[in-house]
Order: C-alpha cells, then structure tokens, then sequence
C-alpha cells in the first residue's frame, strides 16, 4: 500500500490537507475519520472505501489517537514513511499551538475563553458528516448479514458501556468463528512503567509520563482524563483537579486531536518547552505504531483468515461509530436550528457534494447568527 520514492508535489498536497483538516477537525475522532473519508476517498480518490476502512480496522487495533494515527495511515499509503511523518505532524500542528496559546491566555487570565457560539453551529455539521461517511463506509465494510449484525450488536453493546476493546476482540473471534478457523493468540502489550517519583517538577519525568501514557492509551479521549488524573494530580500533586478540568475542556473545544490537552499540561507546567516536551511524548509513540503496523495490512488483507478478522473488527469498529455519532447527536442537536442546519449540511453533503471545509464555516456562521439574534 505505501508508495515508493514519493514527489515534493505528493507531500504538499499532504500537508495542506492534514493542516486543513487539523484546523477545521472539530469533533472528535469519528468526526476526524468522516472527514477524512470525504476528501481522500471521495474528493481525491487517494483510497478505496475497502482500503480505508481496512486503515480504521487497524488503527483500532493499535494504542495512540485513532485520527491521528489515520491520518499517518493515508500519508504512508500516499507516500511511504515520509508521508506518514508529514501528515502526522501536519495533522496534530494546529492544535497543538492552539491550545498553546489558549495555554499562555489561561495562565494570563486563570480561565477558559467561552467559545459556545461557535460550537453551537459547527456540532450539526459535524453530525451530518459524520453519518453521510457511515452511509458510505457501511455499504463498502458491511457485505454480509453477520457483518451488518456485528456492526448493530457493537453499537448497541457499546452504548450500553461495554468496552470498545473487548467489542473489537469479540467481533474478530466471531468472524474467524463462522470462517472455522483456528483461533490468533493474542499478541500482548507491554506497557512502560510508571515513573516513580516525589512532588518535585521534572521535565523528564513529566515527557516519559506522557510517552508512556501514548504508548497505552485505547479508548476514547476520555479515557485521557483517567491517566492524566492518577499521575499529575492524585500521584505528583503537579496539577489541580480544576487545571486538569480545563485541560480537558480545551481540548474539547478546540479542532484536531483531543491528546493536545498535554500541550495545555506541558505549559502549564513548564511554559512552552514543557508544551513541547508533553506534546512530543503523547504523540511519538503512534508514528511508532503506524510505521510498524502500517505494511502489515496488505498481508491482512490477502490472508483469508486474518482478513475474516479484519472485516469483524471493521464491523465493530464502525458500530462503535454509530454509538459515539448517537452520542455526540444528543449533545449537539439541542433545538430546532440545529436540528434544522444538521439536515441542511447533510443535504448539501449528499446532493451538492459541499467540500466539509466550507460546511464547517457555514456552521459557525450559523452559530454566531443565531448568538446574536438571541443577544
């Protein structure tokens, strides 16, 4: 899948798009990954939607930012490893000095700028995204009546709070079931340790924190929350429970890859080295796991086994975005406007083909008029 000796052309066209979309990625993950499928398996025809729904199956299968480590995923297969670096870094870079400087303003002013109005109008949006690239996805990874099962039985178990590891485990043992075939063993993670250590501030420790926080992290960004409260708050005592809240709720509030909430960590801690100590450490280890991962696939793929695991864990793995779209539709879809402009953007999605850029400045224009009539 990776493209040998890749042009200076092959990798601007790279960075524009992940720079893009790290600007106007808000949303989450499954928001990151529709948008990502709109423009380079429908705009630019870059992957197929087999091809891209193999790249969400793997990264499921691997530790880091599911986005982020999708977006590594196009750029190696766009342009080899020299893809995967630039699209990575382009990807996490906007967010990564947004939260920065909205870093440096919250210890300037001791809070969070509100920013409500803005993501009152682009939450729709992002919904309607969101489902148009499941439609398309589903009709690609959900060929057989036990896939389509698969995929409701991970939606449903999901939203009843059941892990999205164990769903994914489940539906790859499932599929190589009903293929009779000889159960994978498990392949283990190892995990680096936590770095013992008194209430003295360390850069160093705080950058292997986060790298080991990077190399384990599964799950939603939430899960986030967890780690970063047992080690700087509950363990080092670096962090209050109300920094580590604002943390979080930043890195909501703002596009890309929720993991930039280290950014806003790091300078809290150590000012703009520390944001770029913290940054570094919860990022690296995903190239590392793209790199590695990343020419397996094919090799999946071929394989009638382990490619019937693969097609179980893409059906999991996009029931698993149904249940966070369901989610994210209750929070953003709160009264009839925005009822009103999910279903516009949807339809300028499916009818018109609207790039997802400007749908997401349609809504933020929507958002602030509405702020303002309201005013």
């Amino acid at each position: 899948m990776s493209a040998p000796g890749p042009t200076g052309g092959e990798l601007r066209a790279l960075a524009r798009l992940f720079l893009t979309l790290g600007i106007i990625g808000f949303g989450g993950p499954a928001a990151h990954i529709a948008m990502m499928r709109e423009e380079v398996v429908r705009r630019r025809g870059w992957l197929s939607d087999q091809q891209f729904v193999d790249l969400i199956g793997a990264t499921n299968l691997i530790p880091g930012p599911n986005s982020t480590e999708m977006a590594m995923h196009v750029g190696s297969v766009r342009a080899g490893f020299p893809g995967l670096v630039v699209a990575g870094l382009s990807f996490i870079a906007p967010s990564a000095v947004l939260v920065g400087l909205l870093a440096a303003l919250y210890v300037r002013h001791g809070t969070t700028p509100e920013a409500a109005w803005v993501l009152y109008g682009i939450k729709p949006v992002i919904i309607a995204i969101v489902l148009q690239a499941l439609w398309g996805l589903g009709r690609s990874a959900l060929r057989t009546l036990p896939q389509a099962a698969t995929a409701v039985a991970a939606c449903v178990l999901y939203l009843t709070g059941v892990n999205e590891l164990l769903l994914l485990a489940a539906a790859g043992i499932v599929a190589l079931i009903l293929l009779r075939a000889t159960l994978l063993p498990g392949l283990a993670l190892l995990a680096l340790p936590a770095v013992a250590g008194g209430a003295t501030f360390s850069a160093l420790r705080m950058f292997l924190l986060f790298l080991k926080t990077g190399a384990v992290l599964y799950g939603s960004g939430y899960v986030l929350l967890a780690f970063l409260r047992g080690d700087f708050v509950a363990r080092l005592g670096w962090l209050t429970d109300q920094q580590l809240l604002d943390a979080v709720a930043i890195g909501q509030l703002t596009p890309g890859p929720v993991l930039t909430t280290a950014t806003f960590v790091g300078y809290l801690l150590a000012g703009i080295p520390g944001a770029a100590l913290a940054t570094a450490g919860i990022f690296l280890p995903g190239f590392v796991f793209v790199a590695v991962s990343h020419p397996v696939i094919p090799r999946l793929r071929r394989s009638r086994t382990a490619g019937a695991l693969l097609d179980g864990i893409n059906a999991a793995s996009l029931g698993l975005m149904a249940g966070v779209t369901l989610q994210l539709g209750r929070a953003a879809l709160v009264d009839p406007w925005t009822a009103l402009l999910a279903m516009i953007a949807l339809v300028l999605l499916v009818r018109i083909k609207v790039n997802s850029v400007w749908l997401v400045a349609l809504g933020a224009a929507a958002g602030l008029l509405v702020h303002l009539l309201r005013g």
